[in-house]
């Protein structure tokens, strides 16, 4: 008898740099999923230019969504939010990290606790990260102490999730699951 497929992933993560598509890509990817549809906005509108951006991501999604906003607590919201007959789409990780810091909150703590509610979530749910270590070093403490936390973060909730793609120039590369490596150098 043949086995059945593979249940469709419930956790995805999808990363990549900056304008490279990937918030297209998750929005498509919630959109592919039947049922209710939340998105939940780590931004804050702190000057005209993110007034803006967060205005043309509300234009590009249509009726089918309902926004929450969740600037710091993002594993509460995970955990109200999830649930059968919905996705959730979270965008950006990486915001919200900014967030954690710029609150003097700990970034380590805060990532364990997101990393609890990803892994408990209750129905669909889709993370969106950059993907920040591929860039210069940073010249500021600050600066390098976010890249290092990002980078952690985005390991930790590949771990838990499903599937895990990158996208550059808008084409998606899929990382896991991957096929096994031999590591053997003999």
């Amino acid at each position: 008898m043949p086995s059945p497929p593979p249940a469709p992933p419930r956790r995805l993560l999808v990363l990549g740099g900056a304008r490279s598509g990937k918030s297209r890509f998750a929005q498509d990817a919630a959109e592919a999923n039947e049922g209710e549809k939340v998105y939940i906005a780590t931004a804050q509108a702190f000057d005209d230019e993110m007034r803006d951006r967060i205005a043309r991501h509300r234009a590009d999604r249509d009726a089918r969504w309902r926004t929450r906003e969740a600037p710091l607590d993002l594993a509460e919201a995970i955990a109200q939010e999830t649930g059968p007959g919905r996705v959730v789409l979270v965008d950006c990780l990486t915001l919200w990290l900014s967030n954690t810091l710029l609150a003097d909150r700990d970034p380590g703590e805060a990532g364990g606790g997101l990393r609890r509610a990803v892994r408990a979530a209750r129905g669909p749910l889709i993370l969106v990260s950059n993907e920040v270590g591929h860039g210069l070093v940073p010249d500021t403490p600050l600066g390098r102490a976010f890249r290092d936390a990002q980078g952690r973060l985005n390991q930790d909730l590949a771990q838990v999730c499903d599937r895990v793609v990158f996208v550059a120039a808008g084409c998606p590369v899929l990382l896991k699951p991957s096929p096994a490596l031999d590591m053997a150098l003999a």
